[in-house]
């Protein structure tokens, strides 16, 4: 079987929807004294059970799925970049992520996990080298923390290892991350709403809502997964478009589809502009040179899908 840590979430129901449909087995682990809209994500889908991640890391060690799992994929994750909680973060997104290292490495068996884009800190230069390496709260520490465990260890792994950087991924079955939630997401709901979109004034040096971002459909990491399932490489690798685009494109996207609305610029919230990302493009060298080729998304194709699959459910 497969297990699929996060599997209820955002990235993690799109990748167990995928790999039902290849028809595999899979178990899906989260932390369930935290509900939240979610787990809606799961109803319906054939699914082996869904565990309390505490309760799997326990039953893992203890030996309940010896020579039972054949890949791992470890998507769960404390993902608020702004939770204050720094122990909190660590346990979950740190410790928990070393526990399951060692235990796959020392099991031979395949562990494909989520870092982040975050890992950048505020630097300019998106390609995964630790002098481009930094980090800007507690969310990016903890998954720039577990690269630099990951990369301390690979020479010893025989098993695969492969992190992955998502960048700004939007797409199907991210509603219950609220606040977190993509700019199309957020968008599409203004736009129901108000008729308008909202984007953020000039900043950083760029006009009015040309902060630029490389946004990467969620299909889009789905498949670079499945191509890690089928190609035995490990490391850590940026999954994006290596692309930024505009704020205003979003928008004009959304607008594009509904064949109406208008767009209004306001101020940033109170502290926000002094961290806030201006600029990310995914250098996609990494997994380019190790022979992924296909295309990725377009944004205005991947927004209309999107924006589709909104008024559709």
């Amino acid at each position: 079987m497969i297990i699929v840590t996060g599997g209820a979430g955002f990235i993690g129901t799109n990748l167990v929807r995928s790999l039902l449909e290849l028809g595999k087995q899979i178990l899906v682990v989260e932390e369930l004294d935290k509900y939240t809209k979610k787990f809606d994500n799961l109803k319906s889908l054939d699914i082996l059970d869904c565990l309390d991640h505490n309760i799997f890391i326990k039953d893992l060690l203890d030996g309940k799925y010896e020579n039972k799992i054949d890949q791992i994929f470890h998507l769960g994750a404390c993902s608020k970049t702004t939770e204050p909680d720094r122990d909190y973060i660590m346990d979950v997104n740190f410790n928990y992520s070393k526990k399951l290292l060692e235990y796959s490495a020392n099991n031979n068996i395949d562990l494909i996990y989520a870092s982040s884009a975050s890992v950048y800190g505020d630097g300019t230069i998106f390609k995964e080298d630790l002098n481009n390496e930094s980090s800007l709260n507690h969310y990016s520490e903890s998954k720039l923390l577990f690269d630099n465990y990951v990369r301390e260890n690979m020479t010893k792994i025989k098993s695969q290892i492969v992190g992955m950087r998502y960048f700004n991924v939007y797409g199907p079955y991210e509603h219950h991350k609220e606040v977190m939630s993509s700019v199309a997401y957020h968008f599409y709901n203004q736009f129901k709403q108000y008729g308008m979109l909202k984007l953020f004034k000039g900043s950083h040096g760029y006009d009015d809502g040309e902060q630029r971002r490389d946004f990467v459909y969620v299909k889009d990491t789905i498949d670079v997964k499945l191509w890690f399932m089928q190609n035995n490489y490990s490391g850590i690798f940026n999954v994006a478009t290596g692309k930024s685009r505009s704020f205003n494109d979003v928008a004009k996207s959304v607008i594009n589809y509904f064949n109406t609305g208008y767009i209004e610029y306001i101020n940033f919230p109170r502290g926000l502009e002094a961290q806030y990302q201006a600029f990310t493009e995914a250098d996609m060298s990494n997994l380019r040179n190790r022979g992924y080729k296909r295309e990725t998304t377009e944004l205005e194709d991947g927004v209309s899908s999107y924006m589709k699959f909104l008024d559709e459910n």
